[in-house]
């Protein structure tokens, strides 16, 4: 994983790249993804846990970090008899990228405000530096 900014636009970013530099995804978050994205059908937990041949504990940590960042939608089924279960869909991938393109802006916005204090900081002390030496 790049470091820095400069190391991450060297590198041949991918889709997956994409999700993981902006959310911080890890590589079974990505697996449960993809396999909710394969899906006609929204999962529960349990088979999403055989999909990606994980423990249920494991994968519902993910499906966790995915409903958290957004990527996908718990819906609750109730049963005729009472009780319940949720299943899992991905959410639009047009909704998913239109919040990454915020995220991106927002992040650009503050990167912006940093360099304009960086610039003012050290203009005033080359200023200063120049009216000592006179």
């Amino acid at each position: 994983m790049a470091e820095s900014i400069s190391e991450y636009l060297q590198q041949d970013m991918e889709c997956e790249g994409l999700l993981e530099c902006i959310h911080g995804m890890k590589d079974l978050d990505k697996q449960c993804f993809e396999e909710l994205s394969k899906s006609n059908n929204a999962l529960t937990i349990d088979e999403i846990a055989e999909r990606v041949d994980r423990e249920r504990s494991t994968a519902y940590r993910a499906v966790q970090r995915l409903l958290q960042s957004g990527f996908i939608q718990k819906e609750q089924i109730n049963y005729d008899q009472g009780g319940y279960y949720h299943v899992y869909r991905p959410t639009n991938p047009d909704r998913i990228a239109d919040d990454m393109q915020r995220l991106l802006n927002d992040w650009y916005a503050n990167m912006g405000q940093l360099i304009q204090e960086f610039r003012d900081k050290y203009e005033a002390m080359g200023e200063e530096s120049v009216a000592v030496e006179r």
